[in-house]
């Protein structure tokens, strides 16, 4: 149900919700307590999801526009609320709550009891994948959480607006998005505008994403922050998966399945044209690494085993999971692409982060960052020339054990796959002076058209970490994306 909000603006864009979040952070933060009603508190998970907004209730639904919009009802851990408005030629509606748009299947609650909860947040449905069913294609729950799909493609990654003090010792602050602004599309339209107002503690923030639903699910995001205090590390474009264990660390425990997983590496493209690859680890304790550059062409937490025998999961389908890369539109400077690693004991948390941090903010906010976030499966963004396939890790077979770990990588890619049969390709190894390479030897792989590098590492202090680093080369010519690793500690 939409209601008419006085003093409507009928010229509503991303520079009203920039003039809404400046004026907020001139003003102290509120940090008001959810007031959930207990029924809705103690709300399992399957409970929670169990409360459905019904289908003939969706905003649009019957109508001749290509986009319907659902509502997340509050309960469980998300509690509070979200305001949410259509914004329309006429003017800014807010939507109302009302419980009779919702089925409550078998929470046993009683809708006549709740009063006006609110909003947890919404998602957005578009024919994706046929003419006529319109799938989910982008929600917001949660925080500064977002998610798409693309074709064919399930749940997986997900973005945020803003990481603040992730990973530091004084504690991470969660910002969230406390109100929407939906524009109402025309009749035929390929895009969704939507707006959203950031608030927490130390700043607040406009944003705008356009939401482009296609093969590649395409959100582009404009931002706007306005610090209330000082922020010692501010991530921009966050993104956020989850690795348990796969090929390059297999499972502590039995498990028929080999690999699980949302994603399984991090992509860098930096700035001078390099491609770097960080094969995804669940770490023994926390694990904060970075790659400085100048300016990223992109980034991403990449999900490129794509065969469903790796993972035999005919539930989760791991293998249809989205590839989410981070693409700015503008120079950002000097700064780092950082990964936070966090210990998990199952799959049910999200325990893989990656984001870009500043060198230095501007002198004067707000602070203004414009990129796009790509949901890719069978477009993923990749090296022209060759990339790696899996990584494998584990002790070396031989006669007599000894203490050195044994890698191999396969790269596939076009600058492989049609070499002539005498070619000769060098692997280049390289450690930091925590180890020694005792062998290294790179062949052709048929099975995968590409080229295999194996190589067998001794570590110097079992204490002290490694940093490895691996590519192919012809005649001195790099032929393929630079593998980075982190071998831990024992």
């Amino acid at each position: 149900m939409l209601a008419a909000v006085p003093g409507a603006l009928f010229a509503f864009d991303f520079s009203s919700v920039s003039q809404r979040a400046r004026q907020l952070a001139e003003k102290p933060f509120r940090d008001e307590p959810p007031n959930l009603p207990q029924e809705l508190q103690n709300l399992s998970y399957r409970q929670y999801w169990d409360i459905r907004y019904r289908r003939e209730r969706y905003l649009w639904h019957g109508t001749r526009l290509p986009f319907e919009i659902a509502f997340f009802h509050r309960g469980s851990r998300f509690a509070h609320p979200v305001r949410i408005n259509v914004v329309t030629a006429d003017g800014v509606r807010q939507v109302r709550f009302d419980p009779a748009d919702f089925d409550y299947g078998g929470t046993n609650i009683d809708p006549r009891k709740l009063g006006d909860p609110g909003f947890a947040g919404f998602r957005v449905h578009y024919p994706l994948n046929r003419t006529r069913v319109k799938d989910e294609v982008l929600s917001f729950l949660g925080a500064s959480y977002f998610r798409a799909l693309g074709q064919g493609q399930r749940y997986g990654a997900s973005a945020r607006g803003l990481a603040v003090d992730t990973a530091l010792m004084s504690g991470e602050e969660f910002p969230r998005f406390v109100e929407f602004w939906i524009e109402h599309p025309a009749p035929g339209a390929k895009e969704l505008k939507i707006y959203g107002l950031l608030d927490s503690r130390r700043l607040t923030g406009a944003y705008q994403f356009v939401l482009k639903p296609g093969n590649e699910t395409i959100v582009e995001v404009r931002s706007r922050v306005y610090p209330r205090e000082k922020v010692e590390k501010l991530g921009i474009a966050p993104l956020t998966s989850m690795f348990f264990y796969g090929e390059n660390q297999p499972s502590t425990t039995e498990d028929i399945r080999p690999e699980v997983h949302d994603s399984d590496g991090l992509s860098v493209h930096t700035g001078s044209g390099e491609w770097l690859w960080r094969p995804l680890v669940n770490p023994r304790r926390l694990s904060v690494t970075s790659f400085a550059t100048a300016n990223p062409q992109g980034f991403g937490l990449m999900q490129r085993d794509r065969v469903f025998t790796s993972y035999q999961d005919p539930h989760m389908r791991y293998e249809l999971k989205p590839s989410v890369w981070v693409e700015p539109k503008e120079k950002w400077g000097e700064g780092r692409v950082e990964l936070v690693q966090i210990p998990t004991p199952d799959e049910t948390n999200d325990n893989i982060v990656a984001f870009w941090v500043p060198a230095a903010l501007p002198p004067k906010p707000p602070y203004a960052f414009e990129y796009r976030v790509r949901w890719q499966r069978n477009t993923e963004a990749r090296p022209p020339h060759a990339w790696v396939m899996q990584t494998r890790r584990g002790r070396t077979v031989t006669r007599k054990p000894d203490n050195t770990v044994a890698f191999t990588i396969d790269f596939v890619g076009p600058a492989l796959e049609y070499l002539p049969a005498d070619a000769k390709l060098e692997g280049i190894v390289s450690a930091d002076g925590n180890a020694e390479i005792v062998e290294r030897i790179a062949f052709r792989n048929e099975a995968t058209d590409g080229w295999r590098l194996s190589f067998r590492v001794r570590r110097l202090d079992e204490k002290k970490p490694v940093e490895l680093r691996a590519y192919l080369t012809s005649g001195g010519e790099p032929m393929s994306e630079i593998w980075t690793y982190i071998l831990p500690p024992t």
